[in-house]
């Protein structure tokens, strides 16, 4: 038995995927659909956005923090000691310190890693003008709950999500496939348009990833659930449902 996980090999043969891999004999390979890739610095201009009128920054994630800091670095933008950093979750945070002196009087995040509770914290600092890095593939969700809290923000895409290309001829030869977001959705489709998941079976991790399945007739057979809460899980329980056929 043969399953695709669309994300990076974990960086320690101790994951969860291992013991359920060895267990069950299953052959899981680890390929990421999608890859992130940094934006030129003349790219990012012709947005005519100025990160030194801002007096926040808002990161929902670690790529995000990355590639603002890269720019920045490309364009010889000096960020102020007093710039303060509103992120969606602690761990987002925490990786500000690659970056910067942590302070905690200027970086901000809810426990609950969501963004629903970070835009209370931002409320309670109205007066900042937050700047939102973006990658080129995202919708208005954030925007719009911003505008709907009166924040005072704007978003700039600072580098590009794209589709990994597979080899010319090469098969989907797979028993199970693993997605995690929509663009890896669309990467699936990129590379085998005439996918339709008849014979292999289809495991969406997260709602926007299922919403977008359903959207485009693919049925998901496997999700995230109180019993199946963590991606080896669902394999598992695959194998278990499957081993015999």
């Amino acid at each position: 038995m043969k399953i695709l996980v669309s994300q990076p090999r974990p960086g320690t043969e101790k994951s969860p995927y291992f013991d359920v891999a060895n267990k069950y004999g299953v052959d899981i390979v680890f390929r990421p659909f999608i890859r992130v890739d940094a934006m030129p610095a003349k790219d990012f201009r012709q947005q005519k956005v100025s990160i030194l009128d801002h007096t926040a920054v808002v990161f929902t994630s670690r790529h995000g923090i990355d590639h603002f800091f890269a720019l920045c670095k490309e364009m010889r933008v000096a960020i102020p000691e007093t710039m303060k950093y509103f992120c969606k979750s602690e761990i987002i945070a925490l990786y500000l310190q690659k970056y910067i002196q942590y302070r905690k009087r200027k970086v901000f995040f809810p426990m609950s890693g969501k963004m629903d509770d970070l835009i209370p914290i931002m409320v309670k600092h109205k007066v900042e003008k937050y700047f939102v890095p973006q990658s080129s593939v995202h919708d208005d969700e954030l925007k719009n709950k911003l505008n709907n809290a009166k924040l005072n923000h704007t978003e700039a895409v600072m580098y590009y999500t794209v589709a990994n290309d597979f080899e010319p001829g090469e098969q989907l030869d797979y028993d199970m496939v693993v997605l995690f977001s929509p663009e890896g959705i669309h990467s699936l489709l990129k590379n085998f348009p005439d996918f339709n998941g008849e014979h292999i079976a289809l495991a969406c991790i997260g709602v926007k990833t299922m919403e977008e399945a359903e959207n485009l007739n693919l049925r998901v057979d496997y999700k995230l659930t109180p019993e199946l809460r963590s991606v080896p899980a669902i394999i598992e329980e695959f194998v278990k449902n499957n081993e015999s056929k």
